[in-house]
């Protein structure tokens, strides 16, 4: 068993991560401004949720030495650009990413993970984005154009300036989550932006600006099981893309890409079939991690679960 610490763990991906490290064996401490009801946190006896103000870093030493643990996953953050003032967001993300980062490493943590964002990218951009081929993978050069973006980059990067101050004697990492779909939104309740998922599928311009990219929070708790049990493994401070392996579209994006994002006809020519704009394949390479789940299992799982059919999943639970 490792006993764990997830920052933002009442968060939409954290209540799934944290459910999903529980059942895998580990003991999670999730902090996060205030105690959450939410079922994934108080139903499992290995979960302890902890308010702590992440960004006072005395706090924030505190809650890490008094956690004794072994890993830290860092999700708690603004998590939707353009949710608040673009100073706000900058100043309040790079300072809970430095100020748990660095409390971490003083407590002693061995093994620190840092969630980024494939926005990083810079895809969106006012001024036109064209990246030099597809799939988007971990030598895409970064363009972040707002500060959402740019805070995801400084977490990165200081994860990557944190390690070069410890040697391997911390292991860092960071990664990349797709547009996070948590389990009961395959059942219908409303995606990060408001829409449904098959609102998201109906409609193509509602998944464009994400570049139709996805991945089921599920897959994300065990890419972090499997990330946490191989850091001493790999180099450190790695970075990595976790998504689905196809795309959330109906259409190849080769013809869905440039519609939305001009100037790319000639890089998503290879985004045929069911390919996705982004690829997880280093995790593959690295950590034999690959997801298992994609939207069009999961939207027959809940047509079935809804007609009460006996052979419908029921894993819907995080």
């Amino acid at each position: 068993m490792t006993r764990i610490v997830v920052t933002g763990g009442a968060g939409r991906l954290g209540r799934t991560l944290v459910a999903g490290l529980a059942d895998a064996g580990h003991e999670i401490i999730s902090i996060d401004r205030q105690v959450s009801d939410a079922v994934e946190l108080t139903s499992r006896d290995a979960v302890t949720q902890r308010a702590v103000d992440l960004t006072d870093p005395t706090a924030t030493t505190a809650a890490l030495t008094d956690a004794r643990a072994d890993a830290l996953v860092h999700l708690a953050a603004i998590a939707v650009p353009f949710s608040a003032p673009e100073d706000i967001i900058l100043r309040t993300n790079a300072a809970l990413a430095l100020n748990t980062m660095s409390a971490a490493v003083a407590a002693g943590v061995t093994r620190v993970v840092t969630a980024s964002s494939p926005t990083v990218l810079g895809y969106g951009a006012p001024t036109g984005w064209v990246p030099p081929s597809m799939p988007l993978d971990e030598e895409t050069p970064t363009r972040p154009w707002n500060a959402y973006a740019l805070s995801k980059l400084l977490a990165e990067q200081t994860a990557a300036m944190l390690a070069r101050q410890t040697g391997d004697a911390t292991r860092f990492a960071a990664f990349r989550p797709c547009y996070v779909i948590a389990p009961e939104e395959w059942e219908g309740a409303p995606t990060q932006q408001g829409h449904t998922v098959r609102e998201r599928l109906d409609d193509p311009a509602l998944s464009a600006p994400a570049v139709f990219n996805y991945v089921d929070a599920r897959d994300v708790a065990t890419f972090i099981d499997t990330l946490l049990e191989a850091m001493g493994e790999i180099p450190n401070a790695e970075t990595f893309f976790v998504g689905a392996d196809d795309a959330l579209a109906r259409e190849p994006l080769c013809d869905l890409v440039p519609r939305f994002h001009p100037g790319t006809e000639e890089v998503a020519a290879a985004l045929t079939g069911t390919t996705p704009a982004f690829t997880s394949a280093k995790a593959g390479r690295l950590l034999g991690w690959h997801p298992s789940r994609s939207w069009r299992d999961e939207l027959a799982a809940a047509d079935a679960r809804a007609a009460g059919s006996p052979d419908s999943r029921k894993d819907t639970a995080a």
